[in-house]
């Protein structure tokens, strides 16, 4: 039975906001305190900190946990660093902390298990809007995760914005981070940022295939040309291999769990075909990315063998 203008059972109607997220004392000033107080002491409402409280059926969702940290740090914050990369579609970023970017005056006096505050100076020109969030634009995070994010994870996002930007955009968007590594005001991390930023060309279809790019080029090999399309007499596309050293005629593919999942015999019969067309095709699994020892030596090799210098 619903009772006559109120909710069923009893339960007390939300009104609608963002990802769930409520300022507890609006909230109380439109329902009242003793509803506030009912839904948190049947769990319908979780206490994010003191004074921010979201759903419960929401409390874990990513955004709502950004949501939840800009209420709580105030509207001069913005998201930042790997939470930031995640909203702009950067899915090699890590969506686990939410990382908040405020002034360099700015003091917190409350804590947070899963936030991360940053401290920096950034422009209201800066500032972009995702999902309804204030977000840091999209060349100055990934300037900031070249030049100090764990290498591999910051060439992974540099490869993703630039393959998620219109063809048009993309030599725009690569000329855009570059200047933003070379303007930071924190001298660390420009001239990594910028040997990332090199080696970043959109290419690579995977996060994988990023860390395969960084794993060469730390162990000295010339690098190899991405996605690197094989034609047959006609001029018709036939394969597009994830790296190609074109004059030693070798290739370097990695076998994805999820990509290659049921299609062994087809890979069997790619790499055959490769083979009679002159290949030489080197195979790459998550292992080698842990240890790359095996994989580099078998590259090496071949690059020897074929009179390239590696």
């Amino acid at each position: 039975m619903r009772p006559c203008g109120g909710s069923p059972w009893g339960m007390t109607d939300l009104p609608p906001s963002r990802y769930g997220v409520y300022v507890q004392a609006d909230l109380a000033s439109r329902i009242g305190r003793s509803a506030v107080g009912r839904l948190i002491n049947r769990g319908e409402l979780v206490r994010y900190c003191r004074g921010v409280l979201i759903q419960r059926r929401q409390a874990g969702e990513f955004r709502a946990r950004a949501c939840a940290a800009l209420t709580m740090v105030g509207p001069d914050a913005v998201l930042t660093s790997h939470t930031a990369a995640y909203l702009h579609g950067c899915t090699a970023a890590d969506p686990g902390a939410v990382h908040v970017l405020v002034g360099y005056g700015r003091k917190l006096h409350r804590r947070h298990i899963g936030l991360v505050v940053h401290h920096g100076r950034f422009e209201p020109s800066d500032v972009v809007e995702v999902d309804g969030l204030r977000v840091l634009a999209l060349d100055k995070v990934i300037a900031d995760l070249l030049c100090r994010s764990q290498p591999g994870t910051a060439l992974a996002c540099a490869d993703q914005a630039l393959a998620l930007a219109p063809r048009e955009r993309k030599a725009e968007l690569w000329a855009e981070i570059d200047a933003r590594i070379a303007d930071r005001d924190d001298p660390r991390g420009r001239r990594r940022g910028a040997t990332l930023l090199d080696l970043a060309t959109g290419l690579p279809e995977s996060p994988a295939e990023s860390w395969l790019l960084l794993i060469l080029f730390d162990a000295g090999l010339p690098l190899p040309e991405p996605q690197h399309e094989v034609h047959d007499r006609h001029g018709r596309v036939l394969y597009r291999l994830d790296f190609a050293w074109t004059e030693a005629r070798l290739a370097l593919e990695y076998d994805g769990y999820e990509a290659h999942l049921g299609r062994e015999v087809a890979d069997a019969a790619r790499a055959t075909d490769l083979r009679r067309r002159g290949w030489t095709v080197v195979r790459a699994a998550a292992d080698d990315l842990r240890d790359p020892t095996r994989m580099i030596n078998e590259l090496r090799d071949a690059l020897r063998f074929h009179h390239v210098a590696a």
